[in-house]
């Protein structure tokens, strides 16, 4: 990790066989644009080179062998020039030529708006994209009596504490557990990893020298702990410090903050405004099983991984198959005496041949030392798993093919990754039929794969069920079938009370209205951001803005925040107090949103997963492309709110 210019670049001093080492290991898409941008010339572009972005599973993109050799040996000759002419970097490539390397990576004509925002995340003048020279620029007197609360030292609290700090605001934050890294501190389970990958998956502004293409949850928040020091913000944040309750006094116009700390007790401060970066899952979900409280034997949640207990020799039963089990059961399968899964519904997999591999040394030479590679190959990871696959989960209106697709390309996704359960079933009809899921692809989160849960599943100690549970005993579980089974263990894979934002705390706002209750369980948010009635909240993955094929969640957060601090500065500038969305901005906004969640796949009436509320209502996910949102956050109407 660096505190530097992204545009910065050291001066090659590898020798030949270094660098040749190093070009067998890059991804040829990633380094063609590289070289374009190196020599300050598209035309190597334009030759036989060219990648096929419909090659399913190939990081390749489908440049054949030879092809890829051809590319290597030009990408010697132009470094080696350029490390034998003193690594002079050229001037910053202008709009046209960046839009044909990006449309050769992808593959497709971008628009003039997607090149905008494109170039953005880029970063190609070495500038943070999402810094707020407006806000930073304000005299300090302005903002020296402005306080801010940051609730949540996860990556979005974290992000929250680097901007205001780097604005001249005053901030604290409150962390209920005793370090940061929110998600990536509490879910210590065997197998925990992210899965988007992992240069995506990072600041726009701290890249970082990742050892894995999908890291695991210890690379993660040691990513998020060097940042939350290294961008000095560690001395601002109060460990194991609780807010109970929040409530908005409209006669100072203050927020007062209710807290209880594990050291210090129970006190109260009062604050100009509130962040919220408590996240959307972040309290475990346990499922309404009868005699759960019974069991006699070890039990505990994926997300509350109780280590002291030695799962060796052990009769563990896993209750749910979602994304936490997918990963920790292939960990605890190789040690126990047997794993029990009970099965509701089964994931659809992500077929992604890399998910648990170290990124090899020649890699890490070229990400740390080829100027602009890192960009490429970041850019390449962004598309990919953001607008990439948004088109393929859209629904048609008029499609009347198989029922567990909304589309005839969607259809084709469906195909393929029903392929790829075939072949990494293999010759055994029962299993096949238990993880054949029939609901759309996309219709619930899908599972990166790269063949892991299959072979666990067909381990000899490892037995799949899809009968529903009746009720847990003292000694184990009994099916719907009447078979009791008796185990030693139950891990409950169950997920998260993801309707449930912002719960436990209680939020009052004017008039004295309780969040929790407004929302009922239907939470709304302008820009999943601001919501009418409470003034300066400001919300980090607030409402809707979930992402299921397309994007980044940081990515997310960066343009979340990049919006309050604008809010904040409108403040600041008009002498006002309060900032609060308009109730028919609010609404309006909403009506948009869900008119999109029932035009994808996740919308589907046939689809009941957490990114639905109890009324069938997508609280979760943002199903619009990933410019639309950098777009609404890149600046703020003032029109959409009332000061006061």
């Amino acid at each position: 990790m660096a505190k530097m210019s992204f545009n910065e670049w050291p001066a090659i001093t590898a020798d030949d066989a270094t660098i040749k080492a190093a070009l067998e290991e890059a991804n040829i898409p990633a380094l063609m644009a590289a070289l374009a941008h190196l020599t300050g010339s598209t035309a190597i572009l334009r030759g036989d080179i060219q990648p096929n972005n419909n090659i399913f599973r190939d990081p390749q993109s489908g440049i054949a062998p030879e092809q890829q050799a051809k590319a290597r040996a030009m990408a010697f000759e132009i470094i080696t020039a350029y490390r034998d002419a003193g690594s002079r970097l050229p001037p910053v490539p202008d709009e046209n030529s960046v839009r044909e390397m990006m449309h050769y990576l992808i593959g497709q004509e971008i628009s003039p708006d997607y090149v905008q925002f494109l170039m953005s995340e880029l970063a190609l003048n070495g500038e943070d994209p999402y810094s707020q020279a407006g806000i930073n620029a304000l005299p300090q007197r302005l903002k020296s009596q402005f306080k801010v609360a940051v609730i949540g030292a996860g990556m979005s609290g974290i992000l929250a504490g680097i901007r205001l700090k780097e604005a001249g605001i005053p901030y604290v934050i409150f962390e209920k557990n005793g370090d940061v890294g929110g998600t990536w501190y509490e879910n210590t389970y065997p197998g925990c990893r992210v899965d988007s990958p992992n240069h995506s998956y990072s600041y726009s502004f701290a890249p970082n020298d990742w050892p894995q293409y999908f890291s695991s949850q210890a690379v993660l928040r040691d990513y998020f702990d060097r940042c939350a020091t290294e961008y000095g913000i560690r001395d601002a944040i109060h460990f194991n410090t609780e807010v109970v309750s929040a409530e908005f006094d409209e006669t100072s116009k203050i927020w007062r903050l209710h807290l209880n700390s594990r050291d210090a007790g129970p006190r109260t401060l009062e604050f100009n405004a509130i962040i919220s970066a408590v996240g959307q899952l972040n309290r475990p979900k346990f499922p309404d099983i009868e005699g759960r409280d019974r069991f006699k034997g070890i039990a505990f949640h994926s997300a509350q991984w109780q280590h002291q207990h030695d799962l060796r020799g052990k009769r563990i039963a896993v209750i749910g198959t979602g994304a936490s089990a997918f990963q920790f059961v292939p960990e605890i399968a190789r040690t126990a005496s047997e794993v029990l899964i009970f099965q509701r519904t089964p994931p659809w997999l992500s077929p992604r041949d890399n998910y648990h591999d170290h990124i090899p040394e020649g890699k890490h030479w070229l990400l740390n030392n080829l100027p602009f590679y890192t960009k490429w190959f970041r850019f390449l990871m962004f598309w990919q798993t953001s607008e990439g696959l948004l088109k393929a989960v859209k629904c048609d209106p008029d499609w009347h093919g198989h029922p567990n697709s909304v589309s005839a390309e969607h259809d084709q996704l469906r195909q393929m990754l029903t392929h790829y359960l075939t072949q990494m079933v293999g010759d055994d009809p029962a299993l096949l039929a238990k993880v054949i899921p029939e609901y759309p692809p996309a219709g619930k989160r899908m599972c990166v794969d790269n063949g892991t849960w299959i072979r666990a599943l067909k381990r000899d100690n490892v037995q799949l069920f899809t009968d529903g549970i009746g009720e847990i005993t003292e000694t184990g579980l009994t099916t719907r079938d009447g078979q009791h089974r008796a185990v030693d263990v139950i891990i409950y894979g169950t997920g998260f009370k993801a309707s449930r934002l912002l719960w436990p705390m209680q939020i009052i706002g004017r008039g004295g209205v309780e969040l929790q209750q407004q929302w009922n369980d239907d939470p709304h948010a302008y820009l999943g951001i601001t919501v009418p009635g409470y003034p300066n909240l400001f919300c980090l993955y607030g409402p809707n803005t979930n992402i299921v094929v397309n994007g980044s969640i940081i990515f997310f957060s960066e343009c979340e925040m990049r919006y309050i601090m604008l809010a904040l500065q409108q403040l600041l500038e008009r002498n006002q107090r309060t900032i609060e969305c308009k109730q028919s901005v609010h609404d309006a906004y909403n009506d948009w949103i869900d008119a999109g969640n029932q035009q994808m796949a996740w919308g589907s009436p046939r689809v009941q997963s957490w990114y639905k509320n109890s009324q069938g209502r997508v609280t979760q996910n943002w199903p619009y492309t990933l410019l639309e949102f950098w777009r609404r956050t890149r600046t703020l109407n003032p029109d959409d709110y009332q000061f006061g």
